[in-house]
């Protein structure tokens, strides 16, 4: 159903609006920077790859730990392009597979498999099942030449193994085994098809030998393992696509390794050593290559390599040589050549290169001084010159998170891959100098003479550094006239006079933290890892606080863990360790008489933290387990202090609470009332108090949102939408007088027809202390007022008055929240993030007016006092107001915005698996002059003048002086 057409009055006001665009062209790369991230790279799902049999350049393609998949440009590291293939965030697993010589890629992730151009990244087939898919294998050698891709999965209790079509995904055969074992792994020969699975209590393997043609089953092979596998995880290795593809695991104590033939009945044992820490397999997937494969082994002091050799004839497996034992973690890959199969070890120092066949060194390539690769994974491509010598580059995923391509020895790029899946961050000043901050800090606390002396003696020792800032005076002038033609950004970390430089303090999932500098695009300052976390979990940042005053950060973790940081260097000033039966599901800030305090908030809402002595006389709000928001009062008890429950408030039968938002910590209002069209005022109710509530009912579709006064736990108003999709995102957002809501739902046209439809709406609701202008409410002229103290009669809350309206936008919008600037005179933007079009929006508040008049014009002088078009159901999210304009910015969980000293402008930060940031300015930029602005011209100009002046004087002079000794007429 198509809405009504905008008029054209709203056409001219939007229009005005737009021109308000979010991010200029010429400033794209200047005022913002983004990280167009992958995530950390798998093992088993990185490769080099040719995307075109005619070309010989090739693309490396990663399936990363978040669920991007991506093609990287070897040569400079530029992203090709990237999908992200589940929609949702994900911890690992996923599958992905190359055929040799093919134009395409597969990949796998959940129920659902993908063709994709490996060239473009467009996908060209996908096909869903209905069972979780357990492995993805390329089929290179079929009866009709082409090569298939091959599923295994476990559905309804059953191991399938389809058979698709490497083109078009359609299904070739299928095999069904009804049995209660649990797939591993599908692998094949020459000859047949392998289904690896875990079978009986305790374990054995057992082999499914399929057809290739038709997909029956021809044999089938158990394998005793003795209890040595106990779960799918211990099976280390199961190969495909070879002449014999193995099996391999070890033994609880990781002292013995087994290996067996895949189709065969016997298995053979090796000895692994004995501070063997984990042990990794490494071979060929290509047909035609050699039968050969390396054991890596990581011990506690180092690492060290077997190679292992598979005789054809009588599938006996023999240890062909080793490769010393060498310190630090290493890292080896497999890479091919027809027949010929290559090992490459990575090395703290260097990287060799061996061939399968014997332990001769075909290659070596020391690391530059200073510049170590500390790699847990990597992925190796090998070029054979005519001379019998090698080119080597190697994608090494290191143990700080970082993707390095190193090309013979030489580090050619480094993506910050581990700032992906962001769970935390905030903004942070950079810290002023020790000295004076202790300075600051004695001054405050002494009598204003000596206070005076002290700062006339702190000026004085500040001369010293007066020939440096002379000299480079000319130069900052220069920089100024100029702009781009002199780099304006200062070597050292320091504050400028905008505020525009700031720290971005970023925690994320695998516990390590970065620090970002604003005013130099980006750049990673430092990173440290936080907290070292078992295999499997992640980490959970309950709470983030910045000390100013201090120059600290602190960082509180969901097992209790605290770590405290200084944001320019990274210095770990206090850390306390996790512990594993603490469990902090949330922090709330409290004043106590020493600035912010994080308080500690546990499962149920129950307090663990300390209060600090004066943190009395105020209410936090908690969340509680069982749908419940609880109002909790601070007070003294002697010299202690104490909490008691003051309000509870439960929704109504059937609802869950979805979200609960309250005003940002910093939301100054430059102005308490708003301007009719008729000069008359409405006052706006700004409250500080205010907490939105949103619960859905599941069952009828419903969102209700309710307006809480936080003291005293009244309901201020509430709201309800029908025909809410409950299963979709549902963002809230508060600001001023003011709270938004988006959410997808059925919509009825306000035009009398009751048609209805269903789409992407935000909700936007105004809150005023009366209905009737220049009326102050309930409250008058009261100095001071408290929720706990009702007025009126009865004694009734002072309800705000609320108006409100509802618009269908042209695609879905989340993580709702709103600019902020120094003292709040510049009109507020609503920023949200766009996940169709992976773009962040600005949306201006005049668009989303809950005033604009419904069913009619406006008059004339709505138009001009209060900038009022006509209400239309309908927004189109003009791309002009894009903050991130033409950036693909991917896996936005939060935005957060920060003002700066200038009050035009405010800085803004998304982060998930990408990270952008930028500067916006709602209202132009009324006090900074644009990059824009000549000048040279107006120095030029005024110069001119002078000159003028200069010229013109003598003859001004002249003049006046002959006029006085001409005769009188």
């Amino acid at each position: 159903m198509r809405l009504p057409l905008l008029s054209a009055k709203a056409l001219i006001i939007l229009g005005l609006s737009s021109l308000v665009q979010a991010v200029f062209p010429d400033e794209v790369g200047t005022i913002d920077f983004h990280y167009d991230l992958l995530g950390v790279p798998q093992p088993s799902t990185t490769l080099f790859h040719r995307p075109r049999k005619a070309e010989k350049a090739s693309l490396l393609y990663t399936l990363s730990d978040v669920g991007i998949l991506g093609a990287v440009n070897p040569s400079n590291g530029a992203v090709v392009w990237r999908q992200h293939v589940t929609g949702n965030i994900t911890t690992g697993g996923g599958f992905l597979r190359a055929g040799d010589g093919q134009t395409w890629l597969c990949s796998a992730y959940g129920n659902s498999v993908h063709g994709w151009d490996a060239l473009t990244g467009r996908n060209t087939w996908w096909m869903d099942f209905a069972g979780e898919i357990k492995d993805l294998e390329i089929l290179e050698v079929t009866e009709e030449g082409r090569k298939d891709v091959l599923v295994l999965l476990h559905e309804a209790g059953a191991t399938i193994v389809r058979r698709l079509r490497g083109d078009n995904g359609n299904v070739v055969w299928e095999s069904r085994d009804s049995g209660k074992d649990i797939p591993l792994q599908v692998s094949t020969n020459i000859e047949s098809v392998f289904a690896v699975s875990l079978h009986g209590s305790p374990y054995s393997l057992k082999f499914s030998v399929l057809d290739i043609k038709t997909g029956k089953r021809t044999d089938e092979i158990i394998l005793g393992t003795n209890g040595e596998v106990q779960s799918p995880e211990d099976v280390m290795f199961v190969g495909s696509n070879s002449a014999a593809p193995i099996i391999a695991w070890a033994d609880p104590s990781i002292s013995k390794l087994r290996v067996n033939v895949i189709g065969t009945k016997n298995k053979q044992e090796f000895p692994l050593s004995p501070d063997a820490v984990s042990v990794d397999i490494h071979a060929s997937h290509l047909t035609q290559s050699k039968p050969h494969f390396l054991v890596h082994t990581r011990t506690k002091t180092g690492n060290r390599a077997e190679v292992y050799h598979v005789n054809l004839k009588n599938n006996g497996v023999s240890k062909a040589y080793d490769l010393p034992h060498l310190p630090g973690l290493g890292a080896v890959s497999t890479s091919t050549d027809g027949a010929n199969v290559y090992f490459t070890r990575i090395t703290e120092e260097e990287i060799i290169l061996v061939d399968s066949t014997s332990h001769g060194i075909l290659g070596r390539w020391a690391f530059p001084p200073g510049r170590d690769v500390p790699a847990l994974h990597a992925t190796t491509e090998v070029l054979r010159k005519a001379d019998d010598k090698y080119a080597i580059r190697s994608a090494v995923t290191t143990a700080s998170d970082e993707w390095v391509l190193v090309r013979n020895g030489e580090v050619i790029w480094a993506r910050p891959e581990g700032m992906s899946a962001a769970v935390a961050a905030t903004f942070a000043e950079i810290p002023e100098g020790e000295d004076l901050a202790k300075a600051l800090e004695e001054e405050a606390h002494t009598n204003p003479l000596a206070a005076y002396v002290s700062r006339v003696k702190r000026h004085l020792n500040d001369l010293e550094y007066l020939p440096d800032y002379l000299a480079a005076l000319p130069s900052r002038l220069l920089g100024s006239i100029l702009g781009s033609l002199v780099d304006s950004h200062p070597t050292e970390l320091s504050r400028d006079s905008f505020g525009f430089r700031k720290l971005i303090i970023l925690a994320t999932r695998r516990g390590r933290i970065y620090a970002l500098d604003t005013g130099n695009h980006g750049k990673v300052l430092w990173s440290k890892k936080a907290v070292d976390l078992p295999k499997g979990q992640t980490w959970q940042v309950s709470g983030i606080l910045v000390d100013e005053p201090k120059g600290q950060v602190r960082i509180l973790g969901s097992h209790g863990d605290v770590t405290v940081v200084r944001p320019d260097s990274g210095e770990v000033v206090d850390f306390t360790p996790p512990e594993a039966q603490a469990v902090i599901s949330k922090t709330a800030i409290v004043n106590g008489p020493a600035g912010p305090w994080v308080l500690t908030i546990g499962s149920g809402g129950n307090l663990e933290g300390v209060l600090p002595e004066g943190a009395a006389n105020q209410t936090i709000v908690l969340r509680g387990d069982h749908g419940e928001i609880t109002g909790v009062r601070l007070s003294h008890d002697g010299s202690a202090v104490k909490h008691t429950t003051s309000w509870v408030f439960r929704p109504p039968l059937g609802q869950d609470i979805v979200s609960a938002t309250a005003r940002p910590s910093h939301d100054p209002v430059a102005s308490i009332g708003r301007v009719l069209a008729d000069r008359k005022v409405r006052y706006k109710y700004l409250n500080p108090n205010t907490l939105l509530v949103a619960a859905v009912d599941k069952k009828e579709h419903v969102l209700t949102t309710y307006l809480l006064d936080s003291v005293s736990g009244q309901i201020l108003s509430s709201a309800s939408y029908e025909g809410v999709d409950t299963s979709k995102p549902i963002d809230c957002v508060m600001s001023e007088n003011w709270f938004a809501c988006t959410f997808f739902g059925e919509y009825k046209v306000r035009d009398g027809s009751n048609r209805s439809i269903k789409g992407y709406q935000i909700s936007m609701t105004d809150l005023y202390e009366s209905e009737v202008s220049n009326d102050r409410g309930p409250l008058g002229d009261a100095e001071k007022y408290s929720p706990l103290d009702p007025v009126g009669v009865p004694a009734d809350p002072v309800l705000p008055s609320v108006e409100s309206l509802s618009w269908v936008v042209s695609g879905p919008i989340e993580r709702l929240s709103v600019t902020q600037t120094r003292q709040g005179i510049t009109r507020r933007q609503l920023l949200a993030y766009m996940p169709e079009a992976h773009s962040v929006i600005g949306i201006p508040r005049e668009v989303l007016d809950p005033r604009r008049p419904v069913g009619r014009d406006p008059t004339k002088e709505e138009l001009e006092a209060e900038g009022l078009a006509r209400y239309a159901p309908q927004i189109e999210l003009d791309p002009r107001l894009l903050v991130s304009h033409v950036r693909d910015v991917i896996g936005v969980k939060e935005i957060l915005a920060s003002p700066t000293i200038v009050e035009s402008t405010s800085l803004v930060l998304a982060y998930g698996i990408d990270v952008f940031a930028s500067r916006v300015t709602p209202s132009l930029k009324f006090d900074v002059l644009g990059k824009e602005f000549n000048k040279v011209a107006l120095l030029g100009t005024v110069g001119a003048l002078a000159l003028a002046v200069m010229a013109l004087k003598p003859m001004v002079r002249r003049k006046q002086t002959n006029q006085r000794w001409e005769a009188p007429s």
